[in-house]
Parts: structure tokens; C-alpha cells; sequence
């Protein structure tokens, strides 16, 4: 995709026209994938005035030089075309059971006698070999089902336990699935050997293979009881088991069901803190110390790693406002993420031509210099372990507590004050996510739920049928009142906050939200509209996250929110944060 990247390749294609007089310090517009147009006599005091055009199609000639076949690209601007090709897909039938038992004790909705002995029967097919015209069962669909239909029997309430049409597929189908399926599912299935009652010794003398599997086997028979595990069981398990072996690697590694049982297992039995503790540090040394940046400020943003589906996700260009006034931040996550699937930042920047392969190093480089201000880390470079688990978690189809976890992570430090910003959507989980900012020892953290459950506040007036729960646009969080770390302070000099953010009160008129649809193109057109300078629903979403982030983290200069309102329209206005956001594509793209 490199030639992409080529004026002379751009040439050839008839879809896409570069104006080539927009530069700034040197940077070009020609180092974009999509077309800047009329942006003729542009200044850096004055707002960008005039249309913007995305367009991702190459004609065949395109394709043919760069040695691209249509599956290679299939159409970029969606998020779903960043689903790995090689990856296998799950069998459809199974993942729908999934959808409905692999959940909380409430929220799980048991299978109609139909419906289970469908699902019965395409695994018993799929372990014979004898399913034609789906996807084979996997070992990791295996796992999490039979895993979600023990915890149910064995820990959930009487409501959300089996129904009587599952208790009936079961007795038709155990006889021939204990014929069929692997020891290690047979173990997850019926760990006492008395569930099912057909006289099934394998679950209470089964073991495992290896140590690591060992240990992975004695922490699922608590899990399956509807049991927690300390801290040091959860971290020594994750360390023994990944990363999971690459394809074509000589290691068989840990098994697949087993796994996937251990991973949704622990949410189906909702966390404990100690647990989540666990899943959030276990992999903080693997690449060593994190390198530290010598900024005044780092915010380190934790969006949701499966990205939004229908609505703008804007804090990839909330980020470069806020590093246009010293407000240095941090992004991560990954390419894709299962189970939405959704728009990511790695995708948008991977679509303007940015290097999304930069090293935690080369991360704190951008950070600190001045151009910039601020660095996206892939999951893929900063967590190779956690990374090496996307294929599996689409195989789980429920979150698994990572979910959860990934979004507190620290992969660079800074000289100054750290403060942490996390999405959630699901009531109950916004006291976890701020019990690990502060073990985490930042100065400030802030939960959201934005729009998808993201990071993203929206200005639409809520409705009065919203679902119930935290409505959209609440925020709860901490700052610290001292120069000391929020870990290091006492409980006085650290101040708790909530409020639900009514776009209202600082002055933006009511607008529907954004849609994007999946659509890659369609965010990055939108987000840089807005750092043009053109005002709309997407330009006061930006202006408004900006400015309430920076108020309720406590930033400098933000005390007042007004002022912080009129710093970062200033930001956009004046061409700043357009012009650090493609400083930031231009100097990646130098980092080998």
C-alpha cells in the first residue's frame, strides 16, 4: 500500500485528485490516502473553507501495480474489511447460542427446546465431520458454550439457568457427544461427572496437559463452580498461557476450549477486584519499563477496542486540539476488535497513511515533540500477549474481562501528570474502571459514557424513552488536589466527582448525532471537516469532549469551562490541530 503514498501512482487514479498547493512546514497533502480538495490560499490563521472528498476506490490499473487482489483490499473505507482474511470465521449457528448463555447472571437468556437442539446438533455434526455448509464448531466455541451452560447450572439464578428445552436436547444429544467431543470439553461440560448423570468419568479425573495447563485446569474448577481466584492465580495463569502460538508455530500451546472457558468464565461470574487487578497489570513488563516522556501532561484514552458502529467517534481529533495547548495524550488499541467490529483509530490513521506499527519508544518520541503532540500504540507492538488473543475473542462472542482492563493501560509514562479516560457502557462497571486508574497512580481519572459506550459526548437532548441505567453523556472520576500521585495521596487530597453533561449548558444547540455506519471514510471525513473549521454537529462534539475533559481532569487553564470551551475552538479554528494531526502522518511515516 506503500505506492498509494506515490504522487506518480496517485496519478493513475481517476478517483482521486490531490491538490497539491496545501503545505504545511514542508508536509504535503500528497502524503494522504484520500484527497484534500480546494484547499487553495490557506493560511495557518485562517479556517480551511471548502470541500472535502474521500474516496478509497482504485481503478484496476491501481490494483494491478500494486499487486493487490480485491480480497486483499475488498473496500477499506469499512471497518469490516479490517478483519483479518485469515483468520477463521465461527460457526453462525453456535456463536448466536453464545450471544444469548455466554453473559451475566441476569442478562443470559436461556435456549428454546428449538433452539438448543439445533445447536446440539450442529456441534455434534461439526465433531464428526460431518457439517456441510457452515463453519466448523471451533475448540474455542466449544470452550466458552459448554463452559456457559455449567456456570449456569451450577451458580446462576433459577430464571436464567437451563430451560427445560435445553435440559431435554441434553439428554437427547450427551450420550453421543461424550462418543465425540475432546477430553478437555467433556471436562468443561461436566466437571464432577454428575451434572448430566450418564455416568461421564472424565471430567473429575481430567488434568490437563503440561503445568501451564495444570493450573489452567485447577482455576476452572473454582470458575465453573461460579467461584473467583486471587490475584496472583489469574496472573500466573494469563503469563503460563500467553501468548498464544503464532500459526505455523512448532509449540501446540495451551488448549483452545480451555482458554476460551477461563476468559468468559470470569465474566459470566463478574469480577472481583482483585481479578480484574490481575488481567490489567499482568503483561505491564513486557517490554521492560515503560519509556517516560518529559511533557507536563499525558492523558492516556482508553476508547472500547472494538470501535463505534453507527456513530462519529471523535477522540482522535479531540487528541490533536488538546495537544495544540501542552495537553499531551496518548491513544491505543487495536486494527480490529471483535465483537463490533467497529471504526477504530488505528483504522482512520491507517487510512490517512500513518504508521500504525510505532514501537512504545518511538510513541513517547511523538509525544514529546512539539509538532505533534501526541501518539496512537497498537496493541500488535505494546502487548504482543493480550494482542495474540483478537482471533480467539471473536470465537467467544461475549466481552471477555479484558474488555474491560485494556482500556487502563500506561504503555508510555510522563515527567508530569498522568490522568486516565476510559469508556464503559454497562452500569456496574465504572467503579472498577476507576478503582484501577487509581491503582494505576494517575493524578486524575474519568469514566464516560459516550455515545456506543465510547469516549465520545454527544449534543443530542435525551430522549425520553432512553434505556435505563446511566444515560449517555455521565461522567464519574477523581483528580488529584496535590502534586503527589493519586496512589500516593491520601484519601483527603484526592476530590471524586459525577454529573451527566447536558451540552446545553455551554451554549450548543441540540443536533442529532453524526452516523457513520461503519464507515471509516466517513469519520475521517467528518472529524477533519470539523479541524477545518466548518461548524456543525461533529465540530461541537470535538469542542465539547475537548473542553470537558480537560475541566473535570483538573488541566491547567481549564478551571474555568468556558475558557477550556474557547481554547479548543481556538485550536480548531486557527489551523492548528489540522496542522498537528497531519505533522503527526508525516513524521510517523519516517519511523522505521
Amino acid at each position: 500500500m506503500k505506492a498509494l503514498l506515490n504522487p506518480q501512482s496517485l496519478s493513475s487514479i481517476s478517483s482521486l485528485q490531490i491538490n497539491r498547493s496545501l503545505h504545511f512546514d514542508g508536509l504535503s497533502s500528497s502524503c494522504l490516502r484520500f484527497p484534500l480538495t480546494d484547499f487553495g490560499g490557506l493560511t495557518r490563521r485562517r479556517k480551511l473553507s471548502a470541500g472535502l472528498k474521500i474516496k478509497a476506490v482504485l481503478d484496476s490499473e491501481m490494483m494491478e501495480q500494486l499487486g493487490l487482489k480485491e480480497s486483499d483490499i475488498m473496500n477499506p473505507a469499512l471497518s469490516s474489511a479490517y478483519r483479518r482474511s485469515v483468520i477463521p470465521k465461527p460457526n453462525p449457528t453456535v456463536l448466536d447460542a453464545q450471544a444469548r448463555v455466554c453473559t451475566g447472571p441476569t442478562q443470559t437468556k436461556p435456549l428454546s427446546e428449538e433452539q438448543a437442539f439445533k445447536v446440539f446438533d450442529t456441534i455434534l455434526r461439526s465433531a464428526r465431520g460431518e457439517l456441510k455448509g457452515e463453519e466448523p464448531v471451533s475448540k474455542a466455541q466449544l470452550g466458552a458454550f459448554f463452559a456457559a451452560m455449567t456456570i449456569r447450572a451450577n451458580a446462576f439464578p433459577e430464571e436464567t439457568q437451563w430451560s427445560e428445552g435445553e435440559k431435554r436436547a441434553m439428554d437427547v444429544f450427551w450420550p453421543l457427544l461424550v462418543r465425540a467431543l475432546p477430553p478437555d470439553v467433556l471436562f468443561l461440560a461436566d466437571p464432577e461427572g454428575s451434572l448430566l448423570g450418564t455416568g461421564n468419568s472424565v471430567g473429575p479425573t481430567f488434568v490437563g496437559n503440561e503445568t501451564s495447563e495444570m493450573r489452567l485446569v485447577g482455576a476452572l474448577r473454582e470458575i465453573l463452580a461460579g467461584g473467583h481466584l486471587g490475584y496472583e492465580e489469574v496472573k500466573g495463569v494469563l503469563r503460563d498461557v500467553l501468548p498464544l502460538p503464532m500459526e505455523g508455530s512448532l509449540t501446540s500451546g495451551v488448549s483452545e476450549s480451555l482458554l476460551s472457558a477461563f476468559l468468559i468464565g470470569q465474566r459470566m461470574n463478574r469480577e472481583t477486584d482483585r481479578e480484574l487487578k490481575a488481567y490489567c497489570l499482568a503483561f505491564d513488563d513486557e517490554h521492560g519499563p515503560p519509556p517516560v516522556a518529559d511533557v507536563k501532561s499525558l492523558t492516556h484514552y482508553g476508547e472500547p477496542y472494538d470501535g463505534n458502529t453507527r456513530f462519529f467517534r471523535s477522540t482522535l481529533f479531540v487528541a490533536t486540539v488538546r495537544s495544540c495547548y501542552g495537553e499531551s495524550s496518548l491513544l491505543h488499541g487495536v486494527e480490529w476488535m471483535p465483537p463490533k467490529g467497529g471504526v477504530t483509530e488505528e483504522q482512520m490513521l491507517k487510512f490517512m497513511g500513518a504508521n500504525t506499527n510505532l514501537s512504545v519508544q518511538q510513541a513517547k518520541v511523538l509525544i514529546e515533540d512539539e509538532k505533534a503532540g501526541f501518539a496512537y500504540l497498537s496493541l500488535r507492538e505494546a502487548r504482543p500477549s493480550l494482542y495474540s488473543l483478537v482471533e480467539m475473542r471473536e470465537h467467544i462472542k461475549k466481552r471477555p474481562p479484558l474488555a474491560t482492563t485494556e482500556k487502563v493501560q500506561q504503555f508510555v509514562r510522563a515527567t508530569g501528570k498522568e490522568a486516565i479516560v476510559a469508556g464503559f457502557y454497562h452500569e456496574g462497571y465504572e467503579e472498577p474502571l476507576l478503582m484501577l486508574m487509581r491503582r494505576r497512580g494517575v493524578h486524575s481519572g474519568l469514566v464516560v459514557k459516550g455515545e456506543e459506550g465510547a469516549l465520545s459526548m454527544t449534543t443530542r437532548v435525551r430522549a425520553a424513552s432512553a434505556s435505563k441505567g446511566f444515560p449517555v453523556n455521565y461522567c464519574s472520576g477523581f483528580r488529584s488536589l496535590s502534586s503527589d500521585t493519586a496512589l500516593e495521596a491520601d484519601g483527603v487530597s484526592r476530590q471524586s466527582f459525577n454529573l451527566e453533561v447536558d451540552a446545553r449548558d455551554y451554549g450548543f444547540e441540540p443536533t442529532e448525532s453524526p452516523r457513520t455506519d461503519r464507515s471509516v471514510s466517513k469519520n475521517i471525513e467528518l472529524g477533519l471537516t470539523a479541524l477545518r473549521g466548518e461548524k456543525g454537529a461533529a465540530y461541537d462534539r470535538i469542542v465539547l469532549n475537548a473542553g470537558i475533559v480537560d475541566h473535570l481532569l483538573g488541566s491547567e487553564g481549564a478551571e474555568d469551562v468556558t475558557v477550556a470551551m474557547e481554547r479548543a475552538k481556538e485550536a480548531i479554528d486557527s489551523g492548528k490541530a489540522l496542522k498537528k494531526l497531519l505533522n503527526y502522518i508525516e513524521i510517523s511515516r519516517k519511523m522505521k
